[in-house]
């Protein structure tokens, strides 16, 4: 039986290895088993917006090491669990319990109640953590770079400025050190009061954005993730000390502890012209300290 409170996870706090107790195991489809913990320090894909993919690692249960090849969400409303892109609601959704459901190959040889360990690869945790944190800077850099297109008052984020990432943004892809942002721009961004003659000129909103990524690093401020509690399902956000202000954003990733962990962070602009309007790609690029 899942434990309505779901799985504790111990990731946004930074740890690579935890101790649990298998609580389901499940048939995961194409030959794998899901098994799900009631503890772990394993980091999964989230169903809604998955940005940021799964830690690397391996379940230590009994004396078989079992490679962990996916990690995805699952929820349960009652005795039956769903897994990753069959979940129907947003994780936290009321009613429903949520899940890490770790992948394996094969038979799990893992029964409820077994004691496990959870090892993930520090190494590429590390490099995933460095990209999404420089990608919410590379998104609020953008937006202070854009901040003087908008003919209209909008949104703001979370340091002030018109919030064009989190009105255009289409995807969000982190990979080991650096991102991938995808932007629309048609008419409802220009409704909005947004000027895309702003973007005529990519490499010097490049060259903009990266002047303040420069200076926001070079403050070395500290970066953590608040969290309401310690399941899965618990609302958590990252703060990030950023010189005359704390920057505080939604987010279920994994995040370095300083942004002194980071020594660079640049951008690049891609512009596309697509039907109604133009499709923006800023790529970001990291180099840990």
């Amino acid at each position: 039986m899942i434990p309505t409170r779901g799985t504790v996870v111990t990731y946004p706090a930074g740890e690579t290895a935890s101790r649990g107790a298998v609580i389901h195991v499940a048939d995961a489809g194409g030959g794998r088993s899901a098994v799900v913990l009631d503890r772990t320090a394993f980091h999964p894909v989230d169903t809604a917006w998955p940005d940021q993919p799964a830690d690397r690692g391996t379940l230590r249960v009994g004396d078989a090491e079992l490679d962990v090849v996916d990690a995805v969400v699952g929820a349960t409303q009652g005795d039956t669990l769903v897994l990753g892109p069959e979940v129907p609601v947003r994780t936290g959704t009321e009613g429903w319990t949520f899940v890490v459901a770790h992948l394996v190959e094969g038979d799990a040889s893992a029964a409820e109640g077994d004691p496990v360990e959870v090892m993930v690869d520090a190494g590429h945790r590390a490099a995933l953590s460095a990209g999404h944190t420089a990608c919410h800077l590379a998104s609020l850099a953008l937006d202070a770079a854009l901040a003087g297109a908008w003919r209209k008052d909008a949104p703001v984020d979370a340091l002030g400025a018109p919030a064009f990432d989190a009105l255009a943004i289409q995807e969000s892809r982190i990979v080991p050190d650096g991102s991938r942002d995808v932007y629309r721009v048609g008419k409802s961004l220009r409704r909005k009061g947004f000027d895309p003659t702003a973007l005529g000129d990519l490499d010097g909103l490049a060259a903009r954005v990266d002047a303040q990524l420069a200076d926001w690093i070079a403050a070395g401020g500290s970066v953590r993730i608040e969290a309401d509690g310690d399941a899965l399902a618990d609302r958590r956000t990252w703060v990030c000390e950023l010189p005359g202000a704390a920057a505080r954003i939604p987010c279920g990733g994994t995040h370095v502890a300083s942004l002194g962990e980071l020594a660079a962070a640049t951008v690049s602009f891609a512009a596309t012209e697509v039907e109604g309007g133009l499709e923006l790609v800023m790529t970001t690029t990291v180099e840990r300290a």
